[in-house]
């Protein structure tokens, strides 16, 4: 009722419950956890998007372990919220729950570079923690720069997401044939794989961003060789 009598121009909760794990192993499929978070958007009439729980829980335990197959579901879709309505996804790698001084679920340290460029480069309103900012070093670098990205080349939240690659050392996708990024410590260029050469000929992918963990091309022109 709140939202509907001030329509504010974005409303977003939590519903946060706990992922789906077998003997302690994140389980793969995570459609149920995902639709949990679904359900309680289509209650309010998809009027109020809700933190994408589902995708940080995988993506932290896919860079954390270097099983970057988690990050494509049993369709090759993103397996978050993500996936199935990006539109009432709020991303984020930690919150002041998961992270800051309390620490209940945190993601890996050593792989927040990789996260943002998932994030960012992705699908969904993400968030970016007020602690990356201030106190992590040059990761405010790699935040910043996939932020010009993701502005530059108009990704939003119902941006198209196409897998190139989801096995244990990298994942790769191309967002709305403008924008590829790799994510883990696995080899993969969209030069060498000629992404989008089938559809627009000779074309060129230059790196606009690249730190611990992941790369960032933008296709930027045709070919003129």
């Amino acid at each position: 009722d709140y939202i509907d009598a001030t329509v504010p121009l974005m409303a977003f909760g939590e519903f946060w419950t706990a992922c789906e794990y077998t003997d302690g192993v994140l389980n793969y499929n995570q459609n149920k956890h995902r639709q949990s978070i679904v359900d309680w958007c289509d209650a309010t009439g998809g009027t109020a998007a809700a933190f994408d729980f589902t995708t940080k829980g995988i993506l932290q335990e896919a860079l954390g372990k270097g099983e970057c197959w988690r990050l494509s579901d049993d369709k090759g879709q993103p397996p978050g919220v993500i996936g199935i309505w990006p539109s009432r996804a709020i991303t984020f790698l930690e919150n002041h729950d998961t992270g800051s001084t309390l620490q209940h679920w945190p993601f890996p340290t050593d792989q927040l570079h990789a996260g943002y460029a998932y994030i960012l480069t992705h699908p969904g309103t993400p968030v970016v923690f007020y602690d990356h900012l201030l106190y992590f070093g040059d990761l405010k670098n790699s935040i910043m720069a996939l932020l010009s990205i993701r502005k530059r080349k108009g990704i939003n939240a119902r941006s198209r997401v196409t897998i190139r690659r989801a096995v244990g050392d990298v994942y790769a996708a191309s967002i709305d044939d403008k924008v590829c990024v790799k994510v883990g410590n696995g080899p993969w260029s969209p030069n060498d794989e000629r992404i989008l050469f089938d559809k627009y000929g000779e074309v060129v992918w230059e790196v606009a961003s690249s730190g611990p963990g992941f790369a960032v091309w933008e296709l930027t022109r045709p070919s003129t060789n």
